[in-house]
């Protein structure tokens, strides 16, 4: 009698689990999340992914591409949403790909992303630059010449990112064309040089935003300074776009969201996922902090994986919470 009820016990058990799984509202539903190739963006991605998971969804491994193609193939139907949405830096990709009549964006993944142009503290005080226009004086500008040619080498974006066609609106707008050149390439290759510069005493400039590793490796105020602009200077629909903080500093370029977007189609016949995308937020420190470990060696993918197994368990409650609230929108 008592194996009997064991086995009674066990089959309530399976019974009810299967119940439960047939409930999930992503049951049987194929998502496609897609990133760009900066590996530093896998962290968020991978943490939706998992939410989705809990709701049932069937997610597919993200697929890794520029951020033209992301918005293209989101807005197509080809593939399901992107968890790196730069607002209002990538505007005109948004609307390229067909703005809000193809895309669902809702609520802010992460908040105040910075970007801008740094120099190392110390050349910084020694010569007392705070403004990128002084980079105009040959002298100065020298100062960041790293191949030899008289100009200032400026560690720029890879090519076809919007910050490129930012940093040469203003490179020509503040009169720094005859004295600074930015160095296009691939971004983690040409940082890495730059942080190995800083490390042999030598002056650095380069562009870089948050959330990214490379501001907990070079701490603005300690190794080095964020650098001002004369006034806001964009590209495309950005161009009347004034990028100067309540303070009245202008740091060339406006703080960030990033949100998750995704196929709105796909978006309005999954609500319980359209909720999930409105309601997760994750602090930009928290991103810095693992893209550290990730320059630091742990970047594999089984790194990553672990990386948000640590946070989900750190912050169990807020992520259950998600789960359960988009659930219950599928209702």
């Amino acid at each position: 009698m008592r194996s009997t009820g064991i086995w009674a016990f066990a089959l309530t058990s399976l019974l009810g689990t299967q119940a439960f799984a047939a409930d999930l509202p992503g049951k049987g539903v194929t998502v496609k999340p897609l990133q760009s190739t900066i590996a530093e963006e896998s962290f968020q991605t991978e943490l939706v992914n998992r939410a989705l998971e809990k709701l049932g969804y069937d997610v597919q491994p993200t697929g890794e591409v520029d951020y033209n193609v992301a918005y293209t193939s989101i807005a197509s139907g080809d593939a399901t949403y992107m968890a790196v949405n730069w607002d209002p830096l990538q505007t005109d990709m948004f609307n390229n790909a067909g703005g809000e009549q193809k895309f669902y964006r809702q609520g802010a993944y992460i908040t105040n992303a910075a970007q801008g142009y740094l120099i190392d503290k110390k050349t910084a005080d020694k010569y007392h630059i705070t403004d990128i226009s002084q980079l105009k004086e040959p002298k100065l500008a020298q100062l960041f010449d790293a191949d030899g040619d008289g100009k200032a080498d400026l560690a720029g974006c890879e090519p076809g990112w919007v910050c490129g066609r930012v940093i040469d609106t203003q490179i020509k707008s503040y009169g720094l064309s005859a004295t600074v050149t930015q160095n296009q390439g691939n971004y983690s290759a040409i940082i890495a040089d730059t942080l190995s510069r800083f490390k042999q005493g030598k002056p650095v400039l380069y562009f870089t935003w948050t959330p990214y590793w490379v501001s907990d490796e070079l701490v603005p105020g300690r190794d080095v300074v964020w650098l001002t602009v004369p006034f806001s200077a964009n590209p495309g629909s950005l161009k009347d776009l004034d990028t100067a903080l309540p303070n009245g500093k202008n740091y060339g370029f406006p703080v960030n969201n990033e949100h998750i977007v995704a196929n709105k189609q796909w978006a309005q016949a999954n609500p319980a996922a359209a909720k999930l995308f409105a309601i997760m937020q994750l602090p930009l420190a928290d991103v810095n902090a693992q893209n550290l470990r990730m320059h630091n060696g742990e970047n594999s993918a089984d790194d990553i994986q672990r990386h948000v197994d640590g946070w989900i368990k750190a912050h169990q409650a807020t992520f259950d919470g998600w789960v359960s609230t988009a659930a219950a929108a599928a209702k």
